[in-house]
């Protein structure tokens, strides 16, 4: 029988840490990192595993160079994530979870990302981008290369 290890708040804390610093430069974190951070914390690897893939702006697979995260919490919602989602389906024809055909962009969906007041809004690679209309949507994309 198999017991379950349960992270005390220090050990997610360093787990996160890690994972973070495995996912920069590449934006994402691959199975030999998971497996690499667990040894060396001592921890079950499905444990960071488990770390890994909770955490919305963490990956575990392979994602494009611009990472662009649309918030669907209410207040992005009822002031239209769905168009914001639409107009980048339409313009990249790629849906949410896809990455273009040449690796440029990442269309993923995201729950809060702390920009309520600025609603609807996204994440490209971090840089906050606020009050989302589909003109200022393309304009914004074809500033990432």
């Amino acid at each position: 029988m198999n017991e379950t290890h349960v992270l005390s708040p220090t050990e997610q804390e360093n787990v996160l840490a890690r994972l973070k610093a495995a996912q920069d430069g590449r934006n994402y974190v691959t199975e030999e990192k998971i497996a690499e951070i667990a040894d060396s914390l001592g921890l079950p690897v499905g444990e960071v595993y488990g770390v890994a893939t909770f955490y919305s702006f963490l990956s575990v697979k392979k994602v494009g160079r611009n990472v662009i995260r649309v918030c669907q919490s209410l207040p992005c919602h009822l002031k239209g994530a769905e168009t914001v989602a639409k107009t980048i389906t339409e313009t990249l024809d790629i849906a949410p979870g896809e990455t273009t055909p040449d690796g440029r962009f990442t269309l993923e969906m995201t729950n809060c990302i702390g920009a309520c007041d600025l609603a609807p809004a996204m994440l490209v690679n971090g840089d906050l981008h606020g009050n989302l209309t589909p003109e200022k949507i393309v304009k914004i994309l074809k500033g990432y290369k």
